[in-house]
């Protein structure tokens, strides 16, 4: 998620195609953070009987990674103007 965040700063800065973009965005990074297993997962927990553990698993993987896109993409815009500033 974190890369997630970090590329779409860069792409929106520069002329990445839209078929490009989905390529990275759900081709690449999306089969390593498939929903699908999230929410199995999250099944088995609660068939499991295992409330709390599910519930802390949808609220901390939401959470996290809904921070971890803002992190990427803040790093991102960070580190370009840091090498922009060092090119001048």
């Amino acid at each position: 998620m974190f890369f997630a965040g970090f590329l779409w700063e860069i792409f929106d800065r520069t002329a990445v195609s839209p078929t490009a973009r989905l390529f990275v965005f759900i081709g690449f990074l999306g089969g390593y953070t498939t929903f699908s297993s999230f929410g199995l997962e999250t099944f088995n927990l609660v068939r499991d009987g295992e409330y709390k553990l599910a519930l802390y698993n949808v609220l901390v993987s939401n959470i996290l990674g809904i921070a971890l896109v803002f992190l990427g993409f803040f790093a991102s815009r960070n580190l370009g103007a840091f090498f922009r500033q060092e090119l001048q």
